[in-house]
């Protein structure tokens, strides 16, 4: 008889990989990560080229920066039949976040335990990867997820405003934390 799948542990060896499906995904980002994220801001990007190019200093490095963080992801399956159920994360100490899914496409984001503050789409790739699209304030977001393994996963995302400039993007590359097996 298999273990039960610890929620800081691995996926099961017999989970299809990539994931098939979007419970099957959801349940995959289940687990504590150690995340580094690199952060751009393309309009700081933009200034200081165009100061560059007027005698300026080319050297500022305001718009980028990197950091370490801690993730923890847990799904839930809550709901009518049917519903893939929805993750709450929580990262470095800050409030929980909900993004509940629906079967029809689309998701709604709020804080765990409150009414969603907004809502977008979902799709799910051949590749295995998930792509969400978030319109809000002028504009549109969209962060692509995907697992090069089952415990590596990485996501990319971009903001761009409502004239079509990008306006931020991040890429993060995210190692799960497994426990080592006790010694027999």
């Amino acid at each position: 008889m298999p273990a039960p799948r610890s929620l800081t542990g691995p996926i099961p060896d017999t989970a299809p990989f990539p994931p098939q499906d979007l419970p099957s995904f959801l349940r995959c980002c289940e687990g504590s990560w150690m995340s580094l994220r690199s952060r751009f801001d393309l309009a700081k990007a933009d200034d200081t080229d165009q100061q560059a190019g007027e005698g300026g200093d080319a050297s500022s490095d305001s718009w980028h920066r990197s950091e370490r963080g801690e993730l923890t992801m847990q799904h839930r399956l809550e709901g009518s039949d049917g519903e893939p159920g929805s993750l709450v994360s929580q990262a470095d100490g800050a409030a929980a976040q909900r993004l509940t899914f629906h079967a029809d496409g689309h998701f709604e984001v709020g804080s765990d335990g409150n009414q969603a503050s907004s809502s977008g789409s979902w799709t799910l790739w051949p590749d295995g990867s998930l792509e969400l699209s978030l319109q809000a304030e002028g504009r549109l977001i969209r962060e692509r997820i995907w697992f090069t393994k089952p415990n590596l996963r990485l996501r990319s995302t971009v903001e761009h405003q409502e004239d079509g400039r990008a306006g931020r993007a991040s890429f993060s590359s995210e190692i799960r934390r497994v426990s080592r097996p006790a010694a027999s």
